[in-house]
């Protein structure tokens, strides 16, 4: 199955917590796919990292660390899922 939609969107979401990787939902995707998903993870993460936030903005450096919790938690989730299916990556 496609991406449906923008690739980058769906790391977004990730990222907000609209949308949680599973390896069910995996199984639809092919490894083209995933490779794809995986590097725009990687970029959306690189994106939120160079957000300058000042360090007594207690709540902004709370969501700005939970945003990197979940975007690597859905790359830990896809990397395991592919290590066990045996997708190269």
């Amino acid at each position: 199955m496609a991406i449906a939609g923008s690739p980058k969107k769906m790391a977004q979401d990730v990222a907000d917590g609209y949308l949680m990787f599973s390896p069910p939902m995996l199984r639809t995707y092919t490894p083209a796919d995933i490779k794809i998903i995986l590097a725009n993870l990687a970029l959306v993460t690189r994106e939120i990292r160079q957000e300058q936030i000042p360090l007594d903005d207690i709540m902004a450096l709370k969501m700005r660390n939970m945003k990197l919790s979940r975007m690597n938690q859905a790359e830990v989730v896809i990397r395991a899922y592919c290590q066990k299916k045996r997708i190269p990556i």
